[in-house]
């Protein structure tokens, strides 16, 4: 039977660890952290995820602000204000909730974000530095699964690692994290071949596929490492994940639940991206 990964006792202590950075910063710089989140439009799940993301700013001591835009907001006027904020001396981090109304297109909004207050790490330049193996703003939900390996002392170096889904969110970025860690990385994905073949073989397994109860136990290597990224509501009203929890576990040597598992990491490490932010930024600016 698999170690259950309480990923919520482990995003509270994260938070905690950032609510002493807070406290810290304020003392030093008179002035909290600041994460502004832009929010356009009414999606539902878009509306939950922000007041998540508020509340825990709040909780974390953290300044900010929520702006709350109409669905027929133009580009121009989304870009106008994404600009201000870069400009604004007060800001740190910059959040703009996905998805955009489908008007409004999403990659010059993400690109014209300061890359230094870029906490969801998707601008080109976060990217590139990650890829490149330098100090960057990476995307929150893979920093937050790899925090959850480290945690649990998986071995890393020389292990072999899948990661199945190959998005700019989480796949991607999730693959990059691991080979910075000295994994051997295979990133898999919809059209490849002999996916349950390649998943026997992984130390390390990260689910991030969008289809809910895709991996089976069947597919999973003994005592393997799996990291579900995926969430989805069944037609009984309950969540899973894109792994098929109640066989997995039974094989794998540790495993995260849905929910309970990745999510609560992912604004746990928002939060941390935000201060990480902050102090660059005060750096930058006594550096001249």
């Amino acid at each position: 039977m698999s170690q259950i990964i309480d990923g919520k006792a482990i995003a509270q202590a994260v938070r905690e660890e950032v609510q002493g950075g807070v406290r810290r910063f304020v003392e030093a710089h008179g002035r909290a952290p600041a994460l502004h989140v832009v929010l356009v439009g009414e999606d539902p799940a878009s509306a939950v995820y922000v007041r998540s993301k508020e509340k825990a700013v709040i909780e974390a001591g953290m300044a900010g602000q929520v702006h709350r835009l109409p669905a027929n907001t133009s580009a121009a006027a989304l870009l106008e204000l994404v600009l201000r904020l870069n400009l604004d001396p007060g800001v740190d981090g910059i959040l703009v909730q996905l998805p955009l109304p489908t008007h409004i297109p999403v990659d010059p909004i993400l690109h014209s974000v300061d890359p230094a207050k870029d906490v969801d790490g998707f601008h080109p330049q976060n990217v590139g530095k990650l890829w490149s193996g330098k100090a960057a703003l990476v995307p929150c939900t893979p920093r937050g699964c790899l925090h959850l390996l480290r945690t649990l002392d998986v071995p890393l170096e020389g292990a072999r690692a899948l990661v199945i889904g190959r998005s700019n969110i989480v796949g991607k970025p999730m693959a990059a994290l691991l080979l910075g860690a000295n994994a051997t990385v295979t990133l898999g994905h919809s059209r490849s071949r002999d996916l349950a073949e390649r998943c026997r073989e992984a130390d390390v397994l990260v689910v991030a596929a969008g289809q809910p109860r895709l991996v089976h136990g069947s597919w999973i290597k003994p005592g393997a490492a799996v990291i579900d990224v995926g969430m989805h509501r069944g037609a009984d009203g309950k969540l899973c994940g894109d792994v098929d929890f109640a066989s997995a576990r039974e094989v794998a040597g540790a495993i995260t639940p849905v929910p309970g598992g990745v999510g609560p990491m992912t604004i746990a490490m928002l939060l941390d991206n935000t201060l990480r932010a902050a102090h660059a930024r005060v750096a930058s600016v006594q550096a001249g």
